[in-house]
């Protein structure tokens, strides 16, 4: 199954199957970590024919998201003598490919690179449209760079091995796709189990199809991929807050998703039903739905440092109904805090 993204500066193919060998004439770099490197390496080596390869191994996990580990990708990358025609290839999950992907951006001005990847958050969101970047002590994704891949090759082979919370956090981010894109999706995802290996494949196909559209209409997020973020703007804080240790991006998107149909409720845009049903497809895969608020003030407050928030206009992402979205600043504060107080 072949997904095309045609943008107006590149066009590229996502390729949903197993992996088949990829032959590069150049200097390519391999960026993982430690998990994946041990259960899957060997399995992608097989299918690299690659005559100059290396691979650099970054320590796994969300709070290693930041500046000194693209210092170390490009410490290798200048070590083995990399040039503007070489090539980085992101293996592993979404933190891999957002930080494989800066790295290609700002080498030598910018370099290609290839998107292999191995969870199911990154082969149905993460990988695909070119967002890259990191973390601060600021937020999420505040440092990075919109830069697309030269291919997104996604294997759900890799998936067998998926811990059951990494693949339940994925899920989170296909009924992000659905309440906000697709209705007819939404009540298949109700009515099917994605555990089941068929099934699985449809989503991921599903999921990549709307993704795919969205960012070829609008790549650099003026307008409607902003939509993407629905369940973000409040799980990026609820992120910050736990310092990436405590949820999953997917768990925390999850959570955020129920903050959104809540204020979706409040302010008329979704019934209770509605809201209801979302959350219950949440609950199908125990993604977490709530969460303790310490300070609802100091919550509010990080909202600001939401990179869709302009001249202190905060933007939510609010589902409209069930298909449907709206990305809006005229929220009110003080509807915004009754739902915090809620949490």
């Amino acid at each position: 199954m072949i997904v095309n993204i045609t943008l107006p500066d590149t066009s590229y193919d996502i390729t949903i199957d197993k992996l088949k060998t990829l032959t590069i004439d150049k200097k390519v770099v391999v960026v993982t970590n430690p998990t994946i490197s041990k259960l899957h390496l060997e399995y992608l080596l097989l299918n690299l024919d690659i005559k100059d390869l290396s691979v650099v191994t970054i320590p796994d996990g969300e709070q290693y998201k930041h500046m000194q580990t693209i210092e170390d990708i490009l410490e290798h990358c200048f070590e083995h003598k990399l040039n503007r025609s070489s090539m980085l290839i992101a293996f592993g999950g979404g933190v891999i490919g957002d930080m494989t992907g800066f790295a290609a951006s700002i080498y030598q001005r910018g370099i290609e690179f290839i998107q292999i990847p191995t969870t199911l958050l990154s082969q149905v969101d993460a990988s695909v449209g070119g967002k890259t970047g990191v973390n601060n002590k600021f937020g999420k994704n505040l440092v990075g760079a919109f830069h697309q891949p030269k291919a997104v090759l996604i294997d759900p082979s890799f998936l067998t091995t998926l811990p059951p919370r990494e693949f339940s956090a994925g899920i989170a981010e296909i009924i992000k796709m659905a309440v906000c894109f697709n209705q007819d999706f939404f009540e298949w995802l109700e009515e099917n189990d994605l555990r089941d290996e068929e099934n699985i494949k449809v989503a991921i196909q599903k999921s990549v199809e709307t993704k795919a559209w969205v960012v070829s209409q609008d790549e650099k997020e003026k307008g409607l991929r902003a939509a993407l973020n629905y369940g973000h703007t409040f799980g990026h804080v609820i992120e910050n807050e736990t310092n990436y240790n405590t949820y999953l991006h997917g768990e925390a998107v999850g959570i955020g998703i129920c903050m959104a149909n809540d204020t979706s409720v409040k302010i008329g845009l979704m019934t209770q039903e509605e809201s209801t049903r979302v959350k219950k497809l949440l609950e199908k895969y125990d993604i977490p739905t709530s969460y303790q608020i310490k300070d609802v003030e100091d919550f509010y407050e990080h909202f600001f440092l939401d990179k869709k928030s302009l001249d202190n206009k905060i933007k939510f992402i609010l589902a409209e109904g069930l298909g449907g979205c709206k990305i809006t600043d005229e929220v009110s504060k003080e509807d915004i805090i009754s739902v915090l107080k809620v949490f």
